[in-house]
């Protein structure tokens, strides 16, 4: 963050790391959308770009490189939520990653051949646990349009008591929304729940901030390892 101290940085990942801290999920400024009926989070396909080679450094927060001085191209966005059951209870030391391209719209993969340049700075994934409320936060940039897809971040959820879950998160009112291949083959009700608005973050923070619950379905949870 371009004002933070050293200090002030280590703070903010000590609270936002899923690793058992007691942090919760803060109001934001304005309301998101959130599925308040607790309807089951649609997967989405893992795409082409999961990392072949995990990043040494795979923290929660994706607008810096350890051991480089710098920030991530690109507009601040911090993403909080819970991953819930559909009876609304947390979970809890539950694994999510998420990945996505960088400012400029390109991911950090070699089958991504754009003619675009990639960030030194930007980490292009990330992971963390869940809390004890089922709470967890990530850093990055806001996402951005390349050929064919909308903006969005790709998540995925697992845990030592089931497989691997797939979905993405989607930018309310990006255009392209509409005609996005992957969101458009949802029903609407399906959809308003990958799709969040981008709120100015709340006193105190930069950038903007989102959030996202993740409510995974009895099918997903009984899927074993």
């Amino acid at each position: 963050m371009e004002n933070w101290t050293n200090r002030q940085r280590r703070r903010w990942l000590a609270r936002a790391a899923g690793l058992g801290a007691s942090w919760a999920v803060a109001p934001l400024a304005s309301p998101v959308l959130a599925a308040p009926e607790r309807i089951a989070t649609p997967s989405q396909a893992m795409g082409p770009f999961y990392p072949l080679e995990l990043p040494l450094d795979q923290d929660n927060d994706l607008t810096s490189v350890q051991g480089r001085n710098g920030r991530a191209v690109g507009e601040i966005l911090d993403v909080v939520g819970q991953v819930l059951d559909e009876k609304g209870e947390p979970l809890r030391a539950v694994m999510l990653e998420i990945w996505q391209v960088n400012g400029y719209g390109r991911y950090h993969h070699p089958d991504d051949d754009q003619d675009k340049p990639l960030d030194p700075h930007f980490q292009g994934f990330g992971k963390t646990l869940t809390a004890e409320d089922g709470t967890y936060r990530f850093r990055t940039v806001k996402p951005i349009t390349y050929p064919r897809r909308a903006p969005h971040i790709h998540f995925a959820i697992s845990s030592r008591s089931f497989a691997k879950f797939y979905t993405q998160m989607y930018v309310a009112g990006a255009p392209e929304n509409a005609r996005d291949f992957l969101l458009s083959r949802l029903r609407p009700n399906a959809q308003e729940t990958l799709i969040v608005a981008l709120v100015q973050a709340p006193a105190g923070g930069d950038g903007l901030a989102a959030r996202f619950d993740i409510v995974l379905g009895k099918t997903v949870l009984s899927r074993k390892p």
